[in-house]
């Protein structure tokens, strides 16, 4: 999977499209993130009555969405992008290191 927790993204497809929040939560295994932001992927759900929850009610949870639906914020254009992997070359105490980098395919940008 591509993104990680705190990448920017974009809703691209769905009732919040166009929304832009931040990725609190990768689900690798069922290919799902789970996004923070005001209205961002909630979803109420409603209880019974419990030892737990005396009183019932109405409650908001994060509900994750799928990787596909998503899409990275190019952090120099503020456009959606995709996502690429290069290996750059460093020079550290006299030796070459490689290290593989994510970068945004729109700008060039390496992605931290």
């Amino acid at each position: 999977m591509n993104l990680k927790k705190g990448d920017k993204v974009i809703i691209i497809a769905g009732a919040d499209k166009g929304k832009q929040g931040t990725i609190s939560k990768v689900l690798n295994k069922s290919e799902r993130v789970v996004l923070e932001g005001e209205g961002l992927g909630k979803v109420k759900k409603h209880l019974k009555p419990s030892q737990a929850n005396p009183d019932g009610g109405i409650m908001e949870l994060d509900k994750p969405i799928h990787v596909s639906n998503v899409m990275l914020i190019d952090p120099k254009t503020k456009k959606p992008t995709r996502i690429g992997y290069k290996t750059i070359t460093k020079k550290v105490k006299k030796q070459e290191v490689q290290e593989v980098v994510r970068y945004a395919k729109k700008s060039g940008e390496v992605l931290e």
